[in-house]
């Protein structure tokens, strides 16, 4: 990986570039920048989740393992041509799926996002994960890049979405449910 960064503000992306960690330089619309920036995102977002006071411990470790792999797949997207993402992280995502989906009740209707506070932000987590998930596929159809990053997302956003339920019911409450034909 390039070297850390002692000096924040270089001035060099004041013209509208950034550099990539293999030293080269693209615009900050590129569609790398773009999935590097949503994966970010993602990551800022699970970090506040994080805060929540109310996670249990397995949840709250399993998050942190997250942040982990997506700086890892951020540095991957920074280096073109670089793995660091790989099959086990994928592999590690369907264990905890399984897991915690074992616990939920079967789904027979459509779920809203909310219910409680931890809840709701988990859910903004996994429709900022399908973003960048978005975003790595269509850099994926631009350039070559390895599978194991868009499979992660993939998983991730699934995870995402079963750890909202499980919080909710953690918080005492459960799904809230979408009412086909609800009069407005």
């Amino acid at each position: 990986m390039g070297n850390r960064l002692s000096k924040i503000a270089t001035r060099t992306g004041d013209a509208g570039t950034t550099g990539l960690g293999d030293g080269s330089r693209v615009g900050k619309n590129s569609l790398r920048i773009a999935a590097i920036g949503d994966v970010d995102e993602l990551n800022s977002q699970i970090g506040l989740l994080l805060t929540q006071p109310d996670l249990p411990a397995d949840v709250r470790d399993a998050l942190l393992h997250i942040q982990h792999d997506l700086f890892d797949l951020g540095g991957e997207l920074s280096i073109p041509g670089y793995t660091l993402l790989k099959e086990p992280q994928v592999a590690q995502l369907d264990t905890w799926l399984e897991h915690y989906n074992a616990s939920l009740p079967r789904l027979a209707e459509f779920i809203l996002p909310g219910g409680s506070r931890t809840a709701a932000h988990a859910h903004v987590c996994r429709t900022v994960c399908r973003r960048a998930e978005r975003s790595l596929v269509e850099l994926g159809a631009a350039e070559s890049l390895n599978d194991a990053p868009r499979q992660y997302l993939n998983r991730l956003s699934d995870l995402l979405f079963v750890l909202a339920r499980v919080l909710n019911r953690v918080d005492g409450g459960t799904d809230v449910l979408w009412q086909r034909g609800r009069p407005s």
